[in-house]
């Protein structure tokens, strides 16, 4: 336990996961968008310094960016821009559940099924803001390793982090997630707020997460309702 007389103590487990699962749109795991446009090695290097003036994950590691030193990012290791990118480019214009808008976190789950109702319902609910339940989406598996101090809130799954309810849960899980940064702990271990029976775990830090790897791919596809049908390629 740890904590603070103005902080709630801290429920830590130390833990080991071999396999965890992310899915990534597919999109994220093709050759660079510039490439076709280039005919030379120097043109594609212009043009990539070009799309650096912008990117979000170069200018963090360059210089930083919002909340995140560029200190923190991981260099030298297999997809470091998958993992560094997670990181770069939090959710525009708001929090998610365990991380503000200026710094991104990696969330991934134990089984592939978890992470499938966990995306299938952040894109059922932008279809239904866009009016239009006609979708097909793919997405490749990165599967990483994670080891070290957790804040374990598998054994407490009323906590308020967990309400369904954005508007509460994610003020909630931002008041946690910025504890466990403070006192130096790796992440959040929490049952799916979507899939009952599942586990995810919020990476807070970029050098958690480790042996990063592509997995299968999956298919989301929504035919007019928000009903979706998930399928292996």
């Amino acid at each position: 336990m740890a904590g603070s007389e103005a902080e709630p103590l801290l429920l830590l487990v130390r833990d080991a996961f071999p396999r965890t699962v992310r899915l990534v749109a597919s999109a994220r795991l093709r050759e660079p968008v510039l490439a076709p446009l280039a005919d030379s090695g120097d043109e594609l290097d212009l043009l990539a310094e070009i799309e650096g003036a912008t990117s979000g994950r170069l200018v963090a590691e360059e210089r930083g960016l919002g909340g995140l030193s560029e200190n923190e990012l991981v260099h030298g290791v297999p997809h470091a821009k998958f993992i560094n990118a997670s990181f770069a480019y939090a959710k525009p214009r708001g929090a998610m559940r365990f991380n503000p808008a200026n710094r991104g976190a990696w969330y991934a789950a134990l089984a592939i099924e978890t992470c499938i109702a966990e995306v299938g319902h952040h894109l059922t609910k932008a279809l239904a803001d866009a009016g239009d339940f006609n979708a097909v989406v793919e997405y490749g598996e990165l599967l990483a390793s994670m080891s070290g101090i957790f804040v374990d809130l598998r054994g407490d799954p009323q906590h308020p982090a967990l309400d369904p309810d954005p508007s509460r849960g994610y003020a909630a899980g931002n008041a946690l997630a910025a504890q466990a940064r403070a006192e130096g702990h790796n992440g959040i271990i929490y049952p799916s707020v979507r899939h009952p029976g599942g586990t995810c775990i919020a990476a807070l830090w970029p050098n958690v997460v480790q042996s990063v790897m592509q997995g299968a791919m999956v298919r989301l596809t929504w035919a007019g309702s928000p009903e979706y049908v998930s399928e292996a390629l």
